[in-house]
């Protein structure tokens, strides 16, 4: 659905995107994940016509995004990161105007402006003036914008900007809703928000992909040691110097009486269950505690090679 290669755009000596390859299946919900300046913005204002990229093509519905800009608006709704709204126009008012501009059928503008009302959960306030509206109806009403004209692709940029935690919980769920009927993508810099909404992240940085995958795929990425925790009935005398002394084990952390932290690879873990056997103490609980996401978004962008 979405196909880009080799994307460059340049500004003046500065690369905002470098040599940029990724592709979008039907029904994916993708997210460009990095830090403020990355070149998120950059690439999704190239996708979706507003920018030229300096080298390189990208196709949307099978329509060339430089040769075929006025098709590829057709298939494509966009959110910008600061959309324009009309302050005195009402909900239903300012669709019906954008549905026109969009160039949908006079016929068929009652029809599709209901349509992005009900799939926003707009209808019980479509006739409120723009200006009365709190940030959360008002990012719902540029979401519907963008469905109005029933596009194949739709293109967020921040869509959870400025939201409070309520409304972030709620734009989740409508964005989740879009891909029974869109393939969605979308840009942030909140990391645990992209997890939940998204099917695969492309990690950005400096407008290079460094990374792209599921959540599981990135960290196989970056940690391939992990803070492993044991819960022990009691620990025997000799039991933390038997694991200290382990191949693949950092580090051993005496947490309290019965539990222990160790710093090791995944697959390690069971002969750890073995050596705690053999000592003659009890084996509670053996987890692995995963690092925080924040933490491996970090190592991702910075490129970073210690350990966790």
């Amino acid at each position: 659905m979405i196909d880009v290669r080799s994307i460059t755009k340049h500004y003046g000596e500065k690369k905002a995107v470098n040599n940029l390859s990724f592709r979008i299946n039907e029904g994916e919900i993708v997210g460009l994940l990095g830090l403020n300046g990355a070149g998120k913005s950059t690439i999704l204002k190239t996708l979706g016509t507003l920018l030229q990229a300096s080298e390189g093509e990208a196709w949307i519905a099978g329509f060339s995004v430089r040769e075929q800009a006025d098709e590829v608006r057709k298939h494509i709704g966009y959110l910008p990161d600061t959309p324009p709204l009309y302050d005195e126009m009402s909900i239903r008012t300012y669709l019906e105007f954008v549905a026109k501009l969009k160039g949908v059928p006079r016929s068929s503008v009652k029809k599709h402006v209901e349509e992005a009302l009900d799939q926003t959960n707009l209808m019980a306030v479509q006739h409120m003036k723009l200006a009365e509206l709190s940030h959360g109806f008002r990012q719902r009403t540029n979401i519907a914008q963008a469905l109005v004209h029933r596009p194949k692709v739709l293109i967020f940029d921040e869509p959870i900007n400025g939201l409070d935690p309520v409304q972030i919980v709620e734009m989740r769920d409508l964005i989740l809703s879009l891909k029974e009927r869109h393939t969605v993508i979308l840009s942030s810099h909140i990391l645990s928000e992209i997890t939940r909404t998204c099917d695969r992240i492309l990690v950005i940085d400096q407008g290079t992909l460094v990374a792209e995958g599921t959540e599981e795929q990135l960290r196989g990425k970056v940690q391939d040691e992990f803070d492993v925790r044991l819960e022990l009935t009691h620990e025997p005398p000799l039991l933390l110097s038997s694991l200290q002394n382990m191949n693949g084990i950092k580090d051993v952390i005496r947490i309290n009486s019965t539990t222990l932290s160790l710093l090791c690879r995944e697959e390690l873990r069971p002969e750890i269950a073995r050596v705690v056997y053999e000592s003659g103490a009890g084996l509670l609980t053996l987890q692995r505690k995963e690092a925080e996401l924040e933490t491996l978004f970090l190592k991702l962008v910075r490129g970073e090679n210690d350990r966790l």
